[in-house]
C-alpha cells in the first residue's frame, strides 16, 4: 500500500481544527481535474478513430464542468464544490487505503453527479448553474439531453480505469454496481419530486424519502466506495456509508434553507429560487406544518398559481419569518450533521483524514452557498 499522510494518526489538532473547506478541496481539485480531463480525452480520441471529426458535444460537457467558456474556450469556471468525489477520497484515507486508488471513482462520481444536473436542469427549466447559462439554455433541450447521456457514459469509463489503479478486478465490478444502483435510486427520487410539483398534500416524511434518493444516494455511495476502495472491512465500510447518506441528507436539507434565502452572488441562482418554483421543499412543507388555517391556505393557493409575482414570493418569505421556519429547518441540518460526525467517529480510527472528513461535515454545515 502506498504511504498516505492523511492515513497517520492525527498529530496536529489544531492544524485540523482550522481546516476550512476550501484549503481542504483545494488540495485534490488538481488529480481529479487530471482524472477527468484525461477519460473526456480517451472518449473524444475514440470517436475520431471511427472516422468522424471532433464532436462539440466533449466541449460542451467541458463547458459544464467548468474547462471551457460557451465559446469552447479555455477557462477556469466555477466546477462546484465537488464534496461528492472529495467525500470518496478522504473516506478511502480515513480506512486506511491509498488515495490515488480512488481517484478513477472520485472522478466518475464526479461525472455522474454533473449528469444528473444537466437533466435536472432540464426539468426545472433552470436558466442558472453555478452563475453560468445552463447547457439547455445555451444549446436547448435536445443536445443537453444528449450532453448529460454522453456524462453518464463518461462516468462509467473513468470508473473503468479504478484497475489501472490498482483495484482489484472483483472490487471494480462491485463498485460498478454499485454507480448502476445509485443512479437508479436517484432517477427515483427525482420522479417523486416531480409528482410533488401537481400536490399539495406532500408531507415532510415523503420528502426526506425522496431526497434519500435523489441526494444522499450519491453521498452513500461516495463514501461506501472509499472504503471499499481502501480494502476496509464490512463494519467500517457500513458506517462510512451510513455517514455518507446523513451528510447528503444534511446537505440537501441546508440547500433547502438557502433556496429560500441565498443571494445570486452566492448560490448562483436567482434569490429565493425554490419559492419562485413553487418547489415543495422542507421550509414550506415545514410553514404548511406550523401555520394556522388561513395562512395554510394562502399558501396553497399561491403555490397553485402558475406563476408567483416578486410580491407573491415576498408574502411567502414573510409567512417563513412569521414562523421561524427557517430556524426550525436549521435545526434539521444541525440534528443531521451531528448525526454524520456520530457516525464517522465510530467509523474510523482518529487520523488527519478523519479530522478533514469532520471539518468538512462542519463547514458543510455553516456554508452559505
Amino acid at each position: 500500500m502506498a504511504h498516505n499522510s492523511l492515513c497517520e494518526p492525527e498529530a496536529d489538532h489544531e492544524r485540523a481544527r482550522h481546516l476550512t473547506l476550501d484549503s481542504i478541496l483545494t488540495d485534490y481539485n488538481a488529480i481529479l481535474d487530471s482524472a477527468i480531463s484525461d477519460v473526456l480525452i480517451e472518449a473524444e480520441r475514440e470517436s475520431q478513430r471511427m472516422g468522424r471529426a471532433t464532436l462539440p458535444i466533449y466541449d460542451i460537457l467541458r463547458y459544464h464542468l467548468g474547462f471551457k467558456d460557451e465559446h469552447f474556450q479555455d477557462a477556469r469556471g466555477d466546477g462546484g464544490k465537488r464534496v461528492r468525489p472529495f467525500l470518496c477520497l478522504l473516506s478511502c484515507a480515513a480506512a486506511g487505503g491509498a488515495v490515488e486508488r480512488a481517484v478513477p471513482m472520485a472522478a466518475a462520481i464526479e461525472l455522474l453527479h454533473n449528469f444528473t444536473l444537466i437533466h435536472d436542469d432540464i426539468q426545472d427549466r433552470s436558466d442558472l448553474r453555478r452563475h453560468r447559462p445552463t447547457v439547455w439554455n445555451l444549446w436547448g433541450t435536445a443536445q443537453a439531453i444528449n450532453a448529460g447521456d454522453a456524462m453518464f457514459a463518461v462516468a462509467h469509463l473513468a470508473l473503468a480505469r479504478s484497475q489501472r489503479a490498482g483495484v482489484d478486478p472483483a472490487t471494480v465490478l462491485a463498485l460498478s454496481s454499485m454507480l448502476h444502483q445509485t443512479t437508479l435510486r436517484i432517477v427515483e427520487g427525482q420522479v417523486m419530486d416531480l409528482g410533488f410539483e401537481d400536490r399539495m398534500d406532500v408531507s415532510v416524511d415523503e420528502y426526506m424519502e425522496m431526497i434519500g434518493g435523489k441526494s444522499a444516494a450519491i453521498t452513500r455511495c461516495a463514501c461506501w466506495a472509499g472504503a471499499a476502495v481502501a480494502n476496509a472491512d464490512r463494519s467500517a465500510t457500513g458506517k462510512l456509508a451510513e455517514f455518507g447518506f446523513s451528510l447528503g441528507v444534511g446537505f440537501q436539507l441546508q440547500d433547502d434553507v438557502l433556496g429560500t434565502e441565498g443571494a445570486t452572488i452566492e448560490t448562483g441562482k436567482p434569490p429565493a429560487d425554490d419559492i419562485v418554483k413553487r418547489k415543495k421543499s422542507l421550509p414550506v412543507l415545514m410553514l404548511l406544518e406550523h401555520a394556522d388555517a388561513i395562512d395554510q391556505e394562502r399558501v396553497r393557493s399561491l403555490y397553485s398559481s402558475e406563476e408567483l409575482t416578486q410580491h407573491e414570493v415576498q408574502q411567502v418569505l414573510d409567512l417563513l419569518t412569521k414562523y421561524e421556519i427557517r430556524s426550525l429547518a436549521r435545526e434539521r441540518v444541525r440534528e443531521w450533521h451531528d448525526r454524520s460526525q456520530r457516525l464517522l467517529e465510530t467509523a474510523v480510527p482518529p487520523s488527519n483524514a478523519r479530522a478533514e472528513l469532520s471539518t468538512l461535515v462542519e463547514s458543510l454545515a455553516e456554508r452559505t452557498n
